[in-house]
């Protein structure tokens, strides 16, 4: 049978709820603060080459991608990534993203083990994320517990990934505040708002681990009621 429609639907309402606030508020406060200039006048771009120069990341290229809020560090390719705005922009909301990335690049480098475990986890995480609804799917089908088990296991390293996650982006945000301060990017008075903009994105990632755990509680009860 098809997964039910049933009481276990109400562990994911407040997931749901605080991942459309999370999406919300990192989309606004992102769009505020884009429009605040950073009075030393850096583009993310200059931010991002500063930074990787200074401590010898010379072979990590800084290039620009389309796409809104599309920054990101590839630590396959090592190349670091900046959306238009935040590559050519000069806004605290540019340079606190493009300082963000920075850190995920000095994570790479330093050998920084949350890092290291989520690389490592992704394969299996993205085959689980994709495949683990087709085992549980077809478990409720042909009653079979041991393919919804299979599908939960699947889940699980999903699940995992979102959790590793966190420390990850925590730190590239605390690591991201530290430069900008110190390498005189940003002034003092300008740096609560660039932590603004680094927790609202944050929170995003919060908002994605508590949506899959609560998937996973759902998925669990309802195996635990076929058995």
């Amino acid at each position: 049978m098809w997964l039910p429609y049933d009481s276990s639907f109400v562990i994911l309402i407040p997931a749901m709820i605080f991942a459309l606030y999370a999406q919300s508020k990192v989309k606004n406060t992102f769009a505020k603060f884009l429009r605040v200039a950073a009075r030393k006048g850096y583009t993310g771009r200059e931010v991002a080459r500063s930074i990787l120069d200074q401590h010898h990341l010379f072979d990590v290229p800084v290039e620009l991608t389309e796409g809104y809020l599309s920054d990101h560090y590839d630590p396959r390719s090592r190349v670091l990534r900046l959306s238009r705005e935040v590559y050519q922009g000069t806004s605290v909301a540019a340079v606190s993203v493009a300082a963000h990335e920075v850190g995920h690049a000095l994570q790479h480098a330093n050998g920084y083990a949350p890092l290291s475990w989520r690389n490592a986890i992704f394969p299996i995480a993205r085959f689980g994320s994709s495949m683990a609804w087709v085992f549980v799917i077809a478990g409720f089908i042909f009653d079979s517990l041991g393919m919804i088990d299979l599908g939960i296991l699947l889940f699980t390293a999903a699940v995992l990934f979102q959790v590793v996650t966190l420390p990850v982006e925590f730190n590239a945000s605390s690591r991201a505040l530290q430069l900008l301060s110190t390498n005189g990017f940003l002034v003092d008075d300008e740096v609560p708002a660039s932590k603004k903009v680094l927790n609202a994105a944050a929170l995003t990632y919060v908002a994605a681990m508590a949506t899959a755990v609560a998937q996973l509680l759902r998925l669990i009860l309802l195996r635990n009621r076929r058995s």
